[in-house]
């Protein structure tokens, strides 16, 4: 089943209707921007020093010397078989109470609580996006690739912003730096600005660095999710920072991804800026998740 999305309409005023992309993202009634992370720091501020500024570049720098074509090929190739686990998608967001993302610098929480702050927070302001609430919830759900009964895989190969591989590496990406050491930087065949790839051929043909997106966007694929294409788009591009806050490789993308992009900017915002020390009560909004992962999942998905 595909669900077609209709370019959103926002109710403004007395029955007047404006596009989503002119809607003032803040407002008094929803979701408020922080203008600082849990820290005290602005938001993705690798540069300033910070308490976790050291173990976050540490953490890119084994990322960008180990994301290879040949290491993310043999990831897909071994994760879709999605033979580790069968459980349902909340049983999947309980393990992620065991986990903190080493490449964050904004957020040290337990995953399920990042998971619950985006989704309300996008609720606020899209009450009738149901398809949207839900992709907030299960967006990082990938992240229980660092799960024992996964593989034990390291973080680096698991979280952090994405990039392509097979091409060159973009000066945007975040500590570009140690990218110099990937074998990749050296190979004729996936340093140059196209590498294997043909300008407009499309995200979906684009190898991208192995982690929780991809991983996420094969388990709902793959269990015939009834969400959206734009929902799926979003699970597999969030961590594309490259792209959706610098406008980076935008040669690679086409119609379909232009569509779907202006979904993912929306939701980067309440990705981002949701992240905060005051927890959400999962048990009080667990009865709306569960019916909308009923609406739109099998009741057991294969991992």
């Amino acid at each position: 089943m595909t669900i077609a999305i209709e370019q959103p309409q926002i109710e403004e005023g007395k029955g007047k209707k404006i596009p989503i992309e002119s809607k003032e993202l803040v407002s008094d009634s929803g979701f408020v921007t922080p203008e600082t992370n849990a820290f005290g720091q602005t938001f993705r501020n690798y540069e300033t020093e910070s308490e976790r500024k050291d173990s976050v570049e540490e953490f890119y720098r084994m990322n960008h010397i180990h994301q290879t074509c040949e290491f993310v090929k043999n990831m897909r190739e071994e994760y879709i078989k999605l033979n580790k686990a069968k459980m349902s998608i909340w049983e999947c967001c309980e393990l992620l109470n065991e986990f903190v993302d080493e490449s964050d610098l904004d957020l040290d929480e337990p995953q399920i609580q990042h998971l619950l702050q985006s989704a309300e927070a996008i609720r606020k302001d899209y009450p009738d996006e149901d398809w949207l609430h839900l992709t907030a919830l299960i967006h990082d759900l990938g992240k229980v690739l660092l799960h024992p009964k996964f593989g034990l895989l390291p973080q680096w190969a698991v979280v952090g912003d994405t990039f392509p591989v097979g091409c060159a590496f973009d000066e945007s990406i975040v500590h570009y730096k140690h990218l110099k050491e990937n074998p990749d930087c050296n190979n004729p065949q996936y340093n140059t600005k196209f590498g294997v790839y043909a300008e407009g051929c499309g995200l979906d043909n684009l190898m991208m660095s192995w982690g929780h997106d991809d991983y996420m966007y094969m388990v709902a694929k793959e269990n015939k999710t009834t969400l959206p294409p734009a929902a799926l788009f979003i699970i597999r591009y969030h961590s594309f920072y490259p792209l959706h806050r610098s406008g980076a490789y935008k040669y690679f993308i086409n119609k379909e991804d232009e569509e779907n992009l202006k979904w993912l900017q929306i939701f980067n915002k309440y990705d981002l800026y949701s992240k905060s020390k005051v927890r959400v009560d999962a048990e009080k909004v667990k009865p709306y998740y569960l019916s909308l992962i009923e609406k739109y999942f099998p009741p057991k998905l294969r991992w």
